[in-house]
């Protein structure tokens, strides 16, 4: 046993944080049992209360003739397991359980004592509920699941885990519906993931570029939430939802492009205001994308594409602006990038003052110098406030991407720039699909029973039907 020991010190470096504490139990014949556990993942109250007082009232007698199944009758606790070998009980340190080793080896047993080391459940930092649940998930495990069992109490949830890094052995959970999700789909998921080899899975967007079909395409093929409520919805619709233990966010897959223009709160709201809504974000896509392109194209190549009077208003504007157009573009754009990114990264009770400070600073600054024209200053105002609707990071960073490319285009080619690159952009998201699922589906290919909420938003009543594309199980309600 004490050869055991030593194994066990040596092979975690003799760390401070691991307690290793001796109780004699018979000074006759000096027979005792080691109580091993890693103070900062246990609970020191538990392993005090429920193992160590019932561990000094052992009878000697009953313990050395059954040992194993005298404590696993006599110790209070849910979870214990008969283990063996050096790496089990490695690894059960590891995750907070105590160790229990008289004898040898083969007489070792693991009783959980984790400490809670999570926060509690509390509100969605990065998608905000405006009349729906208000819970979110958080970095433990098994509470983001009962989050989601609390949702779907149906025994067709189920779920695998699966253990990635070779370091960090980080859980990871598959979730389907068993009644209503793809097999094949399933299948394709976890050979994925089990061709990961990495040495540690800190946080679910590390999976990203293992679980992505076109990893090098600037919208994303996978969406991330922390609502557990969008997550039920994506479950139901036959899609799969991945939790990472230590992350708050989880992945759903497949995605289509329509996805990011939903969100959850469509579905607690009347559905004619959704309606409205929805087409707005479809504008502010454009607008946030071709608004600065266009202004470009019009002010540099195509001055007849808009009313004169208009032209003659920008003209004079611009007459005092030493730097072309493009140049006046993309030192607004940059301003204001650096802006956004010092409100994200700045403490909550600062960032949006100091942004907002700066930004008018600096833009009236700018125009007053002669630097910016006012009209570019309004430009990039409402494209970057636009692209800021969607609550995908991912989204938001393709479009400044492709607001880029336009821009660029519109230097060069004016107006058929713009509609070259809009051609190449509808060819490129044609292109792409999730998991075999083409992403612009329900539109191409077209599905006629999905327009009902799509773009538009029908009630509950009208939607009786999934996405054939996810399921065989088309039928929702009768």
């Amino acid at each position: 046993m004490q050869e055991l020991v030593e194994q066990i010190k040596n092979k975690v470096g003799r760390s401070s944080d691991f307690v290793y504490k001796f109780l004699l139990l018979d000074s006759a014949n000096k027979k005792g049992l080691y109580v091993i556990y890693n103070e900062c993942l246990c609970d020191g109250e538990i392993i005090n209360d429920f193992i160590l007082r019932e561990l000094t009232r052992i009878k000697t007698t009953s313990f050395i003739k059954h040992p194993l199944s005298y404590l696993q009758q006599r110790l209070p606790n849910g979870n214990i397991q008969a283990i063996k070998g050096l790496d089990n009980i490695l690894d059960k340190l590891l995750n907070g359980f105590t160790i229990i080793l008289f004898d040898n080896e083969a007489n070792t047993l693991a009783i959980e004592t984790r400490a809670k080391l999570n926060r509690d459940v509390a509100e969605a930092t990065s998608e905000s509920s405006i009349q729906g649940p208000q819970d979110a998930f958080v970095e433990h495990y098994n509470t983001n699941v009962g989050l989601i069992r609390r949702r779907i109490k149906s025994s067709s949830l189920w779920i695998k885990e699966k253990e990635v890094g070779t370091l960090s052995k980080t859980k990871i959970g598959i979730l389907y519906m068993e009644n209503i999700v793809d097999k094949d789909l399933v299948n394709k998921v976890s050979q994925k993931l089990n061709k990961i080899n990495i040495d540690g899975i800190i946080d679910s967007g590390y999976l990203r570029d293992y679980l992505e079909d076109n990893s090098n395409n600037f919208f994303p093929t996978i969406l991330t939430t922390q609502r557990p409520d969008k997550a039920s919805m994506a479950l139901l619709e036959g899609k799969i939802v991945i939790l990472v233990d230590t992350s708050p966010y989880v992945l759903i897959l497949p995605t289509f492009f329509i996805d990011f223009f939903h969100t959850t709160d469509d579905y607690y709201q009347k559905p004619i205001n959704i309606t409205f809504i929805r087409l707005v974000r479809l504008l502010a896509f454009l607008i946030a994308i071709l608004v600065p392109a266009y202004y470009i194209a019009v002010t540099t190549h195509n001055h007849d594409a808009i009313p004169l009077h208009l032209l003659i208003n920008f003209t004079i504007q611009r007459e005092n602006v030493p730097f072309p157009a493009l140049i006046e573009c993309l030192a607004m754009s940059i301003t204001f990038e650096i802006l956004r990114e010092s409100d994200i990264r700045m403490p909550s009770g600062k960032g949006s003052a100091v942004s907002i400070l700066g930004g008018l600073v600096l833009g009236d600054a700018a125009v007053s110098a002669g630097i910016i024209s006012p009209i570019m200053i309004i430009v990039i105002a409402i494209s970057a406030i636009s692209g800021l609707l969607f609550s995908s990071i991912e989204m938001i960073s393709a479009i400044r991407w492709w607001r880029f490319i336009m821009i660029f285009m519109a230097t060069f080619l004016g107006i058929y720039g713009i509609f070259l690159a809009g051609v190449f952009l509808i060819i490129k998201l044609s292109s792409l699909n999730s998991y075999g699922k083409s992403y612009l589906a329900p539109f191409a290919p077209l599905i006629p029973s999905e327009q009902k909420d799509a773009l538009l938003r029908l009630k509950n009543t009208k939607i009786r039907k999934r996405n054939p594309l996810l399921t065989k199980n088309k039928i929702r309600s009768r």
